[in-house]
């Protein structure tokens, strides 16, 4: 059984991952009207996808665990970007604030000695991991790049090839 704390962290857990799906939608619909940036587009749909996966499994366990999930209304996310540059620094921080609440989290939990939650979260810790190193990688990549048009076609055309240290990708996340 889920303390009324847990199970009050878990939901805004839920709402988080909810608002990432949104955030992560919102890049995609904009990089699909940008010329050119295909890979982008369908690299930020399949990370929309994911942020509801996560979400799903909290909402999963946060009911198994006798506690009830809520569904959080959503903010409208940002919507328009500057620059593909601005949409990647938003993913990075994006990134970092999900993983400071699953920090947050991991903390709650162990204090209230719940280590059902806290062995449950680590799948999380990990993700974050690997998803943190996804956004430092790409954000690195661009800068990089500068305003390079050829290197932004490679960019564009290998992001969908990058899938992470522990993806399937090969040597240093290829």
């Amino acid at each position: 059984m889920l303390s009324k704390a847990i199970q009050e962290a878990l939901n805004k857990q839920v709402q988080m991952e909810a608002e990432s799906s949104q955030a992560y939608l919102a890049m995609a619909s904009w990089a699909e009207i940008q010329p050119g940036l295909e890979g982008v587009t369908e690299f930020f749909y399949k990370q929309s996808d994911e942020e509801r996966v996560h979400e799903l499994k909290l909402i999963r366990f946060i009911n198994e665990r006798g506690g009830f999930a809520t569904i959080p209304p959503l903010p409208q996310p940002m919507i328009t970007f500057q620059s593909l540059r601005r949409v990647f620094e938003e993913f990075l921080k994006h990134e970092l604030q999900v993983s400071n609440s699953i920090n947050d989290l991991v903390h709650l939990s162990l204090q209230e000695k719940d280590y059902a939650t806290h062995n449950f979260l680590q799948w999380y810790v990990n993700e974050q991991i690997e998803e943190e190193r996804t956004a430092r990688v790409l954000n690195d990549k661009l800068e990089l790049i500068g305003d390079d048009k050829s290197g932004l076609y490679l960019f564009d055309r290998d992001i969908m090839n990058y899938r992470g240290p522990n993806k399937g990708g090969g040597k240093g996340g290829h």
